[in-house]
């Protein structure tokens, strides 16, 4: 149980350090949010300042420390940024009808031609039909791809081609 938890709270704590893989994943400040000071420059004095600020800003009880709880709230606020950033972008793509809102006929229509590819490579023998061992081949192929495992085929090793 704890090593999950460190896991997450070690995640959590990258994110308040900026980097390159953190950067990518939340809003890029503007040069000005950046340049505190105003005098057209970013110094490293200016970087280490805003990043002992979210250090401040995570450490919700001012002791200097972050504990358990303080990284968890710190990781769900980025994921919960992550998937209002997902779902805008969602919405964006396929409200073709301009509304605001998906309906059924939109989320299909993407979602569509990707279903049928994936039937269509499943149903290996061609008959319209998913039998249990075409079904059975997808799951141990798809276990495969992920390092999965699934069953070995030849020149595989521990799940892996």
């Amino acid at each position: 149980m704890k090593t999950p938890l460190l896991i997450l709270a070690i995640a959590a704590g990258s994110a308040l350090i900026v980097s390159p893989a953190t950067a990518q994943e939340r809003e890029t400040p503007d040069f000005a949010t950046l340049d505190t000071n105003g005098d057209g420059q970013i110094t490293m004095e200016e970087l280490e300042a805003q990043k002992a600020a979210r250090f401040a800003d995570a450490d919700s009880d001012g002791d200097g420390a972050l504990s358990e709880e303080e990284l968890l709230a710190r990781a769900a606020e980025a994921t919960s940024d992550r998937a209002s950033r997902m779902v805008e972008r969602m919405i964006a793509n396929l409200d073709t009808n301009e509304d605001g809102v998906l309906q059924e006929d939109e989320m299909n229509a993407r979602g569509e031609d990707r279903m049928v590819r994936r039937f269509e490579r499943v149903d290996a023998d061609e008959d319209g039909a998913i039998s249990a061992e075409e079904f059975e081949e997808a799951a141990e192929d798809r276990g495969r791809r992920d390092g999965r495992g699934g069953k070995k085929g030849k020149g595989q090793r521990n799940g892996r081609g």
